[in-house]
This record gives C-alpha cells, sequence and structure tokens, in this order.
C-alpha cells in the first residue's frame, strides 16, 4: 500500500478509488455540479460489510454536500421482537446515531474510535485503514461493479445481446460503461475462442445505443493501461489485446486514428504500446478486416434470435413428421441446456395453438423430460415463461389461460412437471394479480432489491422500496427469492436474510406472507436441491431461524407438515427444523448458525492465516495448509497468506513456507498476481521489519531469488524503489 506523500491526507489509492466513484455518478458524460463529495480520511476507504469496522486516523471525517434522500421510518415493533443480538435495523428513521449517517449528510464516528499514532513503533501502514458504507455515491459504484460481473457470466452462457442491453439500461450509470467494456474483454480473453467472439460481437452490437462512443475508446484505454496486470495471469494478452483492439477497428467501433493517438501518448517500448503497434500491423496486412473478422473463429456464435428460430423449426418438422428420436437429437445438438425451457415455452404455444398437434408436443415434453435431457427446473421455467405471457397469448388464443392451466394439470398428473411447480402455476393462473405487467415488474424489481441488499445490508432501503412497489399480497414472492438467493450465498448473506425477515416481520410483511413463502419454499424442495446440494439443512435452518425470532409460531411447523406430500423432502425438512428448535438452548444455536450476524472482517482472516501458518511451520503438512487457505474462501486476499508467510520465514529462518508458497503457486491455489502483490507487501514494510530483523532485506532478496528460480514469482519482478521523501514506488 502507497502511503500519503507529505502534506496530505490521502494516498494514490484513495484518490483513485474516490474519482471512481464520483465518476459513477456522472450521468450521460456531463461534469458533475458543485456539490461534489468532500472527503477527508486517514485511512483507506473500502466499499463493503455494510459498518464501520476499523477506526480511522485521529480527525477523520466524511462531509457531503448533496441532500440526503428522505427515508421512511421503521416502526419498531409493539409486542413481537427478535432475540437476535443484531437486528439490523437503522436507529431513528435511518439517521442519526454513532457510526451512522446524520440527516444533515455527515457521517458520525462512533465514540469507542481511537486515533492511530503512525509514530508507534507497533504501527502497520497496511492495517491503517477502515471500511465504510453509506455513501450512496461508493455504494453504486459497488452494487455496479458486482452487477457487471453476473451480466457477463450471464451472457456468455445465453448469448442474449437483448438481456444485456435491458439490463446495462436498468443500473442507470452510462458514465461507468467503459468499466463494463474492461470487464468484458479481459473475462473473454480468459476463456475459449467462443467467448472471445461474443465480447466482440456484443461491443458491436451495444456499440452507441448502450454504449456510447467515448466510454467505448475509455473501456480500451483502460484494458491498455492494465495489460501489465493482465499479462500476469494471461500470458498472451498482449497478443489477444491487439486483436481485440483490431477487431474493433473493423466493427467500426473504434476510429483508426485511436490506434495512431494513443500510441503517440504511450512511453515508447512500454507494453501498452506494444498492443498498438501489433494492432496497427493486423490492419496493415493485406485482407486484414477478413481475417480479423474470423480471428476468433468466424462470427460463427448462436445469437438468441437465431437458437429461437431452430427450436421453432425443429418443433415444426417435430409435428409434421412424429419422429421423436429426431426431435430428441436435434434439442440435444443444440448444446444449450441452459436455454431448454424455451423449448419447453415454445412447444406450449404451438400446442396451444394447434390443437391437433398438442398430444405429440406433450409426448415430446415428457419423453425429454424421463429421459433427463430437459431437467424439472428448466421444465418449470418453461411453464413459466408461458405463464408470464398468457395475457398475450390470450389475443390470439382466446382461451390461453384455460388451455394452459389445462397443459400443466395433465403435466403434473404424468410426473414431467414437479407438483410444487404445478400448483404454483395453477396460482398464478387463476390469481387476477400474477401474469399482469405490474407483477412482471414486481418480480424484477425485487431480484434487483434483494442484490442491493446483501451488497448494502440497509433494511431501511428494503422497507421503503417494498412500501414504493406495492401488492402486499406478493410480499410472498420477495421471502422467497431472498431465502433461495441467500441458500447460495455464503454465511454472511444468510445472516443478512435471517435479520431482514425478522425486521420486516408484521409492519411490512404480512406474517401470512412469510408463512406462505416457506410453504411454497418446502415444496420446491427437491426442485431447491437440484442446484443447492445442502439446501434441504438449510431451509431447515432458515424455518427454526423464523421460529426463534419469533417470525413464525412454532405451530406452524405442524401445521405446514401436514399440508406436504407424505414422504416428500419438505416433511423431511420440516421434521428437521422441529428437532433443531426442540434441542436443548435452541435459541442461543440458532441464532449464531450463521456467525451470530457478526460477518467475517479483515481482521478475522488476518487472524485465521496466522494461525494456519503457525500450525504449519510447526509440522503441518502442505496438503493442509493449501486446503485451509481454499477454505478462507477469498482468493482476493491471498496476497496477505504470501506477505505474512515470507514475514514468518523471516523471523524463524527457515525456508519451509517458501516450500509452501511454491505448492500453492503451483496448483494455482495463489495467483501470480497475488503473489507479486504480496512480495511488494513485504517491501512496503521493510523498514518497520528491520527494527525487529536486521537482516530482513537481505532475507527477503534472497526468498525473491529463490522464488524467480523456482517459477512462481516473474523473472521480471523487481523490487519496489523509494523516492526521496521515502514513498515507495
Amino acid at each position: 500500500m502507497t502511503s500519503p506523500s507529505n502534506g496530505s491526507f490521502l494516498t494514490d489509492e484513495q484518490r483513485n478509488f474516490f474519482y471512481m466513484s464520483t465518476e459513477a455518478e456522472t450521468l450521460n458524460n456531463e461534469e458533475i455540479a458543485s456539490g461534489t463529495p468532500s472527503i477527508q480520511l486517514g485511512g483507506v476507504a473500502i466499499p463493503g460489510g455494510g459498518k464501520l469496522e476499523k477506526a480511522p486516523s485521529s480527525g477523520a471525517k466524511l462531509t457531503t454536500d448533496h441532500a440526503t434522500k428522505n427515508q421512511s421510518t421503521l416502526v419498531p415493533k409493539a409486542e413481537k421482537k427478535s432475540h437476535a443480538k443484531y437486528n439490523g435495523r437503522p436507529k431513528k428513521g435511518g439517521q442519526g446515531g454513532k457510526g451512522t449517517w446524520t440527516g444533515s449528510g455527515k457521517f458520525e464516528l462512533p465514540d469507542d474510535l481511537e486515533p492511530v499514532d503512525k509514530n508507534d513503533p507497533n504501527y502497520d501502514s497496511d492495517e491503517d485503514g477502515h471500511r465504510f458504507v453509506g455513501a450512496d455515491l461508493a455504494k453504486s459504484v459497488v452494487v455496479f461493479k458486482e452487477r457487471v460481473l453476473t451480466i457477463i457470466d450471464e451472457y456468455f452462457a445465453s448469448d442474449d445481446v437483448k438481456e444485456v442491453a435491458a439490463a446495462l439500461d436498468e443500473l442507470e450509470v452510462p458514465g461507468f460503461h467503459h468499466h463494463f467494456v474492461k470487464k468484458l474483454v479481459s473475462r473473454a480473453m480468459d476463456k475459449n475462442d467462443r467467448e472471445k467472439e461474443q465480447a466482440s460481437a456484443l461491443l458491436s452490437a451495444l456499440y452507441a445505443d448502450v454504449i456510447a462512443p467515448d466510454q467505448m475508446a475509455k473501456g480500451f484505454t483502460k484494458l491498455l493501461e492494465s495489460v501489465e496486470d493482465l499479462s500476469l495471469d494471461i500470458p498472451d494478452a498482449v497478443e489477444l489485446l491487439s486483436l481485440f483492439l483490431a477487431r474493433a477497428v473493423v466493427d467500426d467501433i473504434l476510429p483508426p486514428a485511436f490506434l495512431s493517438r494513443t500510441g503517440k501518448s504511450l512511453a515508447e517500448g512500454s507494453l501498452p504500446q506494444t498492443v498498438v503497434r501489433k494492432a496497427e500491423a493486423r490492419l496493415g496486412s493485406r485482407h486484414a478486416a477478413e481475417r480479423v473478422e474470423r480471428c476468433w473463429g468466424g462470427s460463427t456464435n448462436k445469437h438468441v434470435d437465431e437458437v429461437k428460430d431452430k427450436i421453432k423449426k425443429l418443433l415444426l418438422e417435430y409435428v409434421d413428421s412424429g419422429d421423436k428420436a429426431e426431435a430428441t437429437r436435434c434439442i440435444k445438438g443444440l448444446s444449450m441446456p441452459f436455454f431448454h425451457h424455451e423449448v419447453v415455452k415454445q412447444a406450449l404455444i404451438m400446442a396451444m395453438e394447434r390443437k391437433k398437434a398438442d398430444q405429440l408436443l406433450l409426448d415430446l415434453l415428457a419423453e425429454t423430460a424421463a429421459s433427463g435431457l430437459i431437467t424439472s427446473s428448466q421444465m418449470a421455467k418453461g411453464f413459466g415463461r408461458v405463464s408470464d405471457a398468457v395475457d398475450d397469448l390470450s389475443l390470439d388464443v382466446p382461451d390461453a389461460r384455460e388451455k394452459l392451466a389445462a397443459l400443466a394439470g395433465l403435466a403434473t398428473a404424468d410426473g414431467w412437471l414437479s407438483e410444487s411447480a404445478g400448483k404454483q402455476l395453477d396460482h398464478e393462473l387463476h390469481s387476477p394479480v400474477v401474469g399482469s405487467e405490474a407483477t412482471r415488474k414486481f418480480k424484477a424489481k425485487v431480484r434487483t432489491l434483494i442484490q442491493e441488499y446483501f451488497l448494502s445490508d440497509d433494511i431501511g432501503e428494503v422497507t421503503r422500496s417494498l412500501d414504493e412497489l406495492g401488492h402486499p399480497e406478493l410480499h410472498h414472492v420477495f421471502v422467497k427469492h431472498l431465502v433461495t438467493s441467500a441458500m447460495d450465498r455464503h454465511a454472511r448473506e444468510k445472516e443478512m436474510a435471517s435479520a431482514l425477515i425478522s425486521a420486516i416481520d408484521a409492519e411490512v410483511v404480512s406474517t401470512d406472507e412469510i408463512g406462505r413463502a416457506f410453504r411454497l419454499l418446502l415444496e420446491q424442495a427437491e426442485d431447491l436441491a437440484l442446484d443447492i446440494p445442502d439446501a434441504a439443512y438449510e431451509l431447515a435452518l432458515f424455518l427454526a431461524r423464523a421460529v426463534v425470532d419469533d417470525v413464525l409460531p412454532p405451530l406452524y411447523l405442524s401445521q405446514v407438515q401436514n399440508q406436504l406430500k407424505d414422504g416428500s423432502l419438505g416433511q423431511e425438512i420440516v421434521h428437521t427444523a422441529s428437532a433443531i428448535v426442540s434441542a436443548r438452548h435452541a435459541g442461543e444455536r440458532v441464532l449464531r448458525c450463521w456467525g451470530g450476524g457478526a460477518g467475517r472482517t479483515v481482521e478475522d482472516a488476518k487472524e485465521s492465516i496466522k494461525k494456519l501458518l503457525d500450525e504449519y511451520a510447526a509440522g503441518g503438512t502442505i496438503t493442509e495448509a493449501c486446503q485451509c487457505i481454499r477454505d478462507l474462501s477469498l482468493p482476493f486476499f491471498h496476497h496477505e497468506v504470501v506477505k505474512k508467510a515470507l514475514i514468518l520465514a523471516m523471523e524463524k529462518q527457515t525456508e519451509r513456507l517458501l516450500a509452501l508458497l511454491a505448492e500453492a503457486a503451483a496448483q494455482g491455489l495463489i495467483s501470480t498476481s497475488q503473489i507479486v502483490k504480496g512480495f511488494g507487501r513485504v517491501y512496503d514494510a521493510l523498514d518497520d521489519l528491520m527494527l525487529d530483523i536486521p537482516n530482513a532485506r537481505t532475507l527477503l532478496e534472497g526468498f525473491v531469488g529463490k522464488a524467480k528460480e523456482g517459477g512462481w514469482l516473474p523473472a521480471g519482478f523487481e523490487a519496489p524503489t523509494r523516492a526521496a521523501n521515502g514513498k515507495v514506488e
């Protein structure tokens, strides 16, 4: 970490972070007018967590001139209270209190924070930081970055350009689209040719309509600036990026002048300039355009519209021929199992439109379900898609709702549509609300709301948003999505989900709606278990926690068990939850089932790393130590493992810890970039280390040499130099 220069409150890293934060709020490339947050901090601001976790330097403060948004106050419960130690509710209607934002927009520090003395011999610049959230500006950046990764991964799976465009529009941060361009290309570079072609095709499709030309150019500029870091993890990053640049010029999303103009501004002989020169050379060759267009194997990627057209054709051919084996082979030949719900959707619509073909199409769906070609989740999703569009279908097929209900009944009776999905569909088709445009919007906004909550931990914002959305009769949908989303995440999100359910019970979401959500989850337990292996136990814990938090009455468990099918997984889950609740000291145990709401701080991670290294140095095995590193589930924090291992190796005068790092690098457990960063952190702290270990520099240089010889530290690694002011450069 670079320390602040003389006379400045902020480090370069802090400036970069807050520069990106303010840039994220810039809409349509307009300059931010007066009212830009004025920030003075003594430590590094890191988004995440949901609360202030470590004290900043003395006098640190954060102020903003922006008017804070009105927040609806959450009325405290008068009768029911959670037994949980932390319920996450905002005090004073979301304003005021120590460690919170006040109504005037200022951040008030807790009383127990003590200043950090930088003259203390034990002072560690790496640990002179703190985590805070609360600024809408910072939160929007974090939400955007997290969502971008999901959008890109989903696009590589579905190849749905329209979905990406809609998702980016929903985020409403056009001034930060260059980050999307950078992430898309960098992730594609580390994948196969199919994904590289998809990335190039997507950028061409989004250009101008969604991503402004200047944002496109800025995204490629950022890629050039980071090519050295990319080359640490992607050996052929220079070649690949030059191809992406050349393809962008051929696709007319970058002007040819971009290369010449950018090349002149880069340092002579630098890696970014090499990339630009290679791109220019590719474009200067004969038949350059044709070659560059086929650089990833040609435009052979399957667009969603093309796949839909293929599905329609194979179903029409099947209806004409009746050859079920050929139709099954064609479905398998699509090689898109994640898109099989479209097969179900089109088959059902065709069955509704063509009375004589309905039995043929139902037989095909039954066959694909029996053989496992179309999974139960994809089958349910297909029926759900038709249900969502049933109002539009009614224009062409007047009795579409009744026909779909009949088809769902036949599918459930034959066993190729799960009973839980059938019940849910029956409820939707006979509900006057579900199936409407308002309900579809509710479901879409609920998903976004839950994702933002997991990032911000802002219960007040959730309650306000639910009030704005309306439709209290659909609140069970929110609770259901909240629990299923949390089940597929870490303990922190599970604790957050339980705390939120406790906070919104009765005042925002009725107890009946919460009970209905859990009943639907229990009915769909078999489907959940397909995607989440330990779904049964996780759901049992959620049920038990709801009872302990007085969200659901204990009688609910016996009531819902009688409503479930005998011998079903749902009944087993209820039985498990009952056993958990009836056990001795159940309340205390269940309240701590997700970690008691404490989450995992940076200090916790550092302590875990120190313990595993101490155990290994004392005679542990490499296999066990590597497994412990893997269990941390913190790949972005592996540089701390490298740093502490090197320091411990210096203190104990042993190379045993170097062997652990070499093995972790060989397994790909610790990436090259994290190893480089770890060595850099040790160099940063070298002056302090030499107070206790006089020959620390000599030892470290020896470690660098051995790491280079072993091939787990790049040969081009150089020790950071120090400027005259002592700043590491």
